[in-house]
């Protein structure tokens, strides 16, 4: 009877993890889409970090897509003290910690670049810096590079990632909207070309401004984008709404934008657009 009773069979026998072999192996080995929620080996994730099946572009750093965008790129603004103008609770300290992080010193990045034979001040916002939010710092660094490129007749580029107006600075973050909206008024007014790329997310305040005042608006495949967030969205309309309502296709869709470009096409759609577009 104790043969019978034997767990000699496989699926009788508990089997102890090995923990030391663990250590042995990677993570992250397999990646899964948000958006389309297909799962694929990491290898294929390139260094434009999109999805292998539907292109979706992975939130990455400002620096990061520096790597890849340009042919040379002179930062500026990149030391403009910062402030706590309500007082909030550890803000400076959260400030470090994402400069830390990101390699940034702000939400946005901004500079000088160039792409083959064009100059253009370029913007790009950076996600990991408490998501990407408009600041005081972030409001002036941008006003001052559109000053900067109307004053050198340059075009501007930015790129949009932003979850909006940032809380820790109440009001004044809000009125980097109207600040940066004059700069960019002033641009226009030289003949000078602006073109935004609306990278997943761009939301808030950031959607309602300079986001959307450029004379070309991109967008790259499934981005978020939009004002309020779904919750508040179906808490004032008392309705469920679509799950792709604020996706950059049905924005496409709707006419809100002029174009959807996959991250390895973006820099030779941006040359050709600043060379069509640009001031002689």
């Amino acid at each position: 009877m104790q043969l019978y009773n034997k767990k000699n069979r496989l699926s009788q026998q508990h089997i102890k993890a090995n923990k030391e072999a663990e250590k042995d192996v990677p993570d992250n080995l397999w990646i899964q889409c948000p958006k389309c929620h297909r799962e694929f080996f990491h290898d294929k994730l390139n260094c434009y970090q999109t999805c292998y099946y539907c292109d979706y572009g992975f939130r990455i750093g400002a620096r990061q897509r520096l790597k890849w965008l340009v042919d040379d790129f002179q930062e500026f603004n990149e030391k403009i003290p910062e402030n706590d103008p309500i007082d909030f609770p550890n803000y400076m300290d959260k400030i470090e910690k994402c400069r830390e992080k990101t390699g940034v010193d702000e939400s946005i990045l901004t500079g000088v670049a160039q792409i083959h034979d064009v100059s253009f001040a370029l913007g790009i916002m950076d996600p990991g810096f408490i998501m990407g939010s408009l600041g005081s710092v972030t409001g002036e660094k941008i006003t001052r590079m559109f000053e900067y490129a109307t004053k050198k007749n340059l075009p501007v580029v930015i790129f949009t990632s932003s979850g909006g107006a940032r809380m820790q600075e109440g009001i004044y973050s809000l009125m980097q909207m109207q600040k940066v909206s004059q700069a960019i008024a002033q641009h226009s007014a030289a003949g000078l070309f602006y073109l935004s790329v609306l990278t997943d997310p761009t939301t808030g305040g950031v959607t309602a401004s300079y986001a959307n005042q450029s004379d070309i608006i991109l967008a790259e495949p499934h981005a978020l984008i939009g004002f309020a967030g779904r919750r508040v969205i179906e808490q004032t309309m008392h309705q469920k709404i679509s799950d792709d309502l604020q996706s950059a296709e049905t924005l496409m869709q709707n006419g809100f934008l002029d174009g959807i470009v996959k991250r390895p096409e973006e820099k030779e759609i941006i040359y050709q657009l600043i060379k069509l577009n640009r001031k002689e």
